[in-house]
């Protein structure tokens, strides 16, 4: 592959990547395959993927488009060269209002299209659950629809022309044409002319099979649409019928699709039901009322969501303990009209005894937790994995007419009980889809066996009740082969010819939609070899996946891309900054398990891949709470560099910044002598030079006046609520007194009988970089130190207090006292809201931050491990306040990494993708507020804008008259 590569690399502007990680991160894709590829191209624009065709054709090699690799049949694996999309060919290149039209490039992703034209008042009709990363490119390829496709149909109906790319590297433009330009056309010597030619020869000969071999309901993406041929007689348009065709007829390099209108108003009818089949028996009634959609979710998927931080508000808005939910929408611009339906719906249930209990959600405030969880349900079912025994696609998209729904659901629920099989329901009862998706342990021979039985019985179900096998997942691997039977001998030997016509050299992702291999070939799981033995310094035990080791871990990453979205929440800032599937967290994953799967896992540890992937990652720990299946790839990441130094060695600067708490207490000691080289460039240049700081970061401000030194001098006030332990962490301790200061003097006031801990560092800084011999001494040292104490153990920098709750129990194992330390942890947020709350402190009128608006952005820590609710709940117990917290991501600071000179240019850029912004839209009277020392530092950086912690803000609303001003110590902004 060496000259395919070699020459690829001189022809085409974009990405060329042959080596063994960026080939293993693209073996996958959500499904349950895996198949290595020959090299990975992202191209520039549609010459490179014309260049990239005709180059793979002359090294007989084939090729398969890729957008965000999120098919679950295995579309986007194969042994060819993969053309990624998403990384280069992202533009939205025209949107014309009036015309109710967008141009775009494949690798422009569904919630992109959708902000842009959300402008004009428009929006893209299909509306998949994979929204915030599913390219257009990947929709066309699937023929993707999505809860709305009752009213808006399928990606087929909006798709209006496509500039492609065929298979002997020539372009086409394909838009509708009249007959008299079709045969215009066919009279051309090239491929494109036989397309013209052949194709309406082959409708003709086959419109027997065409009008019998099709199933006769409308939704689904199985096969080559023939029968779009056929029925249209005035127009040929090949550009809808290679809709749903996977990459295996045209390389699409270009789209013009239509846009609707997008609702002003949305209401939702939450049905609440005692057992699934009750849920499914009252879709007939929903269905009556004009619905925009009706989806269904069971208990498995609702028990799931209430084991998760982000899905919390759920649970405080059910009524009771449902079996299982309908979420009935109805959308339109007249609000009372929509009210009405919503009334209909209601006392068409009462009536006829459905359900026991109907939510109103009439507001975007009311929808935003049900259409959280609505559109998380794969991700949710997949977090029920244990080990390899996963929840698998391969049943899971089949439909039938919604008035046989319950009868089907009730037939596919025996076949599951008969093999012995568990599995969640949920999906678009509005047009008679569920994603039914067993359990299956396919590491074990005869669990695939049983898989497949299992999908040879529901391919004959389905075709009983006239329903589809394929209805917007596409076929794949997972279900072409079934396509002989489904269609019919006649009609699948016209598909065939399709192929035939389109690609005769079979270069373009060849096996899938017709001769394809069987379903039980090319699986993940079975391909990966028994992980390597590898003693590790972590106990994987606590971690997601663990149980089985670090590997294990890793490999829980079922591919679902959720970390790829690229508007909101934090996971993954590195991808959002770079566009790069090796800076995904699923990327990241993926590099692991190949790593960990070397003959020596040590020494595949120490692979410049494995270090190319991890490098970027900032150990933020949104992937452990944001990814559904809780991939903790902060800690993975860790024992990686743990596991690498001890092949290689520590660097210097690793131990500088794992040693940082003697290092800001030599800091302070020295002050203000030790706060020089950030003024003097020399001393700074030398910085540079013998530990790679950025030269255009500031650097933190040492304080002579320490926490410890302020604490011992001053009169302690004892309280009537109970000892309470304030750990001084090494920030709050030396760089900004001023914080722990507000604190201890609020707790105080509050009636608590505080004592500081400053005897050592609690082992985060080390953990961050992988020295974990070191973290675990001092976490037990700290451990040894709180261990004695009762009261709560109280903080204010999340990244140190949270460390108690999560990194010891990792680095100490199953010491009883690690639970009772982090037990007994909290931020002081939560005791200063209670203590508001009792009226043991009361805020005044007058303050400073009174009235103001408040801009609030919540370090990564704590949102991953207990959530901002309560700093948000604290910030507005301030009179008259009015707070906004920011759904800005991560900071792109991260304690050492925004420090380091490679990372800097990646750090700024996470800040600009949405805190630097929202941060400079502010007017001056408003403040910002953040409870992580490195995201205050970072705001400063990015925008001159001085961040409070809240508490500062909280014990200036308390402060006394003449001390009425905002705090001016602490973080200096340069």
């Amino acid at each position: 592959m060496t000259d395919f590569a070699d020459a690829l690399s001189r022809a085409i502007e974009g990405d060329v990547s042959f080596d063994d990680y960026t080939r293993h991160l693209y073996s996958r894709d959500a499904s349950m395959y895996a198949i290595t590829p020959r090299g990975v191209v992202a191209p520039r624009h549609a010459g490179d993927v014309a260049a990239a065709v005709a180059l793979a054709a002359e090294h007989d090699v084939a090729v398969l488009p890729r957008g965000a690799g999120t098919s679950l049949a295995g579309q986007t694996v194969g042994d060819a060269l993969v053309l990624d999309f998403s990384r280069y060919m992202s533009t939205i290149l025209d949107l014309d209002p009036e015309a109710r039209t967008a141009r775009v490039q494949p690798g422009v992703v569904q919630d992109q299209l959708n902000r842009a034209a959300g402008a004009h008042g428009l929006m893209f009709g299909p509306d998949t659950s994979t929204s915030n990363r599913a390219t257009l490119g990947g929709m066309i390829g699937n023929n993707s629809a999505g809860s709305g496709s009752v009213r808006y149909g399928m990606t087929i109906d909006h798709v209006r022309t496509l500039d492609v790319v065929l298979s002997d590297a020539t372009t086409a433009h394909l838009a509708p044409v009249d007959q008299a330009e079709r045969a215009r056309r066919a009279e051309a010597s090239t491929l494109e002319g036989r397309l013209y030619r052949d194709l309406p020869a082959l409708v003709e000969e086959q419109r027997g099979a065409i009008a019998s071999g099709f199933p006769g309901f409308w939704r689904r993406s199985g096969g080559y649409r023939l029968d779009r041929l056929a029925a249209a007689t005035e127009t040929f348009d090949l550009a809808t019928f290679v809709v749903g065709s996977e990459g295996t007829l045209v390389v699409a390099t270009e789209a013009t699709v239509g846009l609707v209108p997008k609702p002003k108003h949305t209401v939702i009818a939450v049905g609440h039901f005692r057992s699934t089949a009750a849920a499914i028996a009252a879709t007939e009634d929903a269905l009556s009322c004009d619905p925009a959609a009706v989806e269904l979710m069971d208990r498995t998927i609702l028990d799931l969501s209430r084991e998760r931080i982000e899905y919390a508000a759920l649970g405080e808005i059910l009524q009771d303990d449902p079996d299982a939910l309908l979420f009935v929408s109805f959308t339109g611009d007249d609000a009372a009209e929509l009210a009405g339906q919503l009334d209909r719906l209601v006392a068409l249930w009462e009536r006829h005894g459905h359900g026991y209990h109907t939510l109103r959600a009439e507001t975007a405030a009311q929808q935003g937790a049900l259409l959280k969880v609505r559109k998380s349900g794969l991700g949710l079912l997949m977090a029920a994995s244990q080990g390899s025994n996963r929840p698998l696609a391969f049943v899971e998209d089949t439909a039938v007419d919604p008035a046989r729904l319950a009868e089907y659901t009730e037939r596919f629920a025996k076949v599951l009980d008969r093999h012995g099989l568990r599995a969640g329901f949920y999906g678009h009862c509005s047009v008679g889809c569920l994603h039914i998706r067993p359990f299956v342990d396919l590491s074990r021979p005869d669990e695939v066996q049983r898989m497949r039985a299992v999908a040879e019985e529901i391919r004959d179900l389905v075709t009983e009740f006239g329903g589809v096998n394929s209805s917007e997942h596409g076929d794949g691997l997972a279900r072409s082969e079934f396509n002989r039977e489904l269609f019919g001998d006649e009609l699948y030997a016209a598909m065939r010819q399709v192929k035939g016509i389109f690609d005769p050299g079979n270069r373009l992702n060849p096996g899938k939609i017709v001769d394809a291999p069987a379903m039980t070939d090319n699986l993940r799981d079975p391909a990966l070899p028994p992980a390597p033995p590898l003693r590790t310094a972590l106990d994987f035990t606590v971690v997601a996946g663990g149980q089985s080791g670090m590997r294990g871990a890793a490999d829980r990453c079922m591919n679902i891309g959720l970390c790829r979205k690229s508007d909101a929440g934090v996971m993954c800032p590195s991808y959002m900054a770079t566009r790069r599937e090796h800076d995904s967290t699923r990327g990241r994953a993926n590099a692991l398990v190949k790593a960990l799967s070397a003959p020596d896992p040590r020494v595949g540890l120490t692979d410049a891949g494995l270090h190319d992937a991890l490098d970027l990652c900032l150990m933020c720990k949104a992937c452990k709470s944001e990814c559904p299946l809780s991939v903790d790839m902060a800690t993975l990441k860790s024992e990686a560099m743990h596991q690498a130094h001890q092949v290689e060695g520590t660097p210097l600067r690793s131990r500088v910044f794992a040693g940082i708490r003697g290092l800001n207490r030599l800091g302070a000691a020295t002050a203000p002598l030790s706060n020089l080289p950030g003024r003097v460039p020399a001393l700074r240049a030398l910085l540079g030079r013998t530990l790679g700081i950025a030269p255009k970061r500031p650097l933190p401000v040492f304080a002579r006046r320490t926490l410890p030194r302020w604490f011992r001098k001053r009169n302690t006030v004892g309280g009537d609520r109970g000892p309470l332990t304030f750990l001084a962490d090494s920030f709050t301790s030396f760089t900004e007194p001023a914080v722990g200061m507000a604190a201890i003097e609020l707790l105080e006031r509050a009636g608590w009988d505080v004592r500081l801990e400053d005897s050592g560092c609690c082992g985060r800084a080390a953990f961050s970089k992988g020295l974990l011999d070191q973290a675990a001494r001092q976490a037990s040292g700290l451990v040894d130190a709180l261990a004695g104490t009762s009261g709560p153990i109280a903080g204010v920098e999340p990244s140190c207090l949270l460390t108690l709750r999560d990194e010891h129990r990792a680095l100490l194992g199953d010491d009883p006292r690690v639970a009772d330390v982090a037990g007994r942890a909290r931020l002081v947020d939560d005791l200063l809201v209670e203590a508001i709350d009792s009226g043991a402190l009361h805020l005044r009128e007058d303050a400073w931050p009174a009235g103001r608006r408040i801009l609030f952005h919540g370090h990564c820590h704590q949102k991953a491990e207990v959530g901002t609710a309560t700093t948000v709940a604290l910030l507005r117990r301030i009179p008259g306040a009015e707070v906004v917290e920011l759904d800005a991501g991560c900071c792109g600071m991260a304690g050492s990494f925004g420090f380091e000179a490679e990372h800097y240019d990646v750090s700024m850029q996470i800040g600009e993708d949405r805190l630097f912004p929202a941060v400079r839209a502010e007017p001056d009277s408003t403040i910002v507020a953040a409870t992580g020392v490195s995201c205050r530092q970072q705001i400063a950086h990015g925008t001159t804008r001085r961040a409070h912690h809240p508490v500062e803000l909280i014990r200036a609303a308390l402060a006394e008259p003449g001390t009425n001003a905002p705090p001016t110590n602490g973080t200096v902004a340069r």
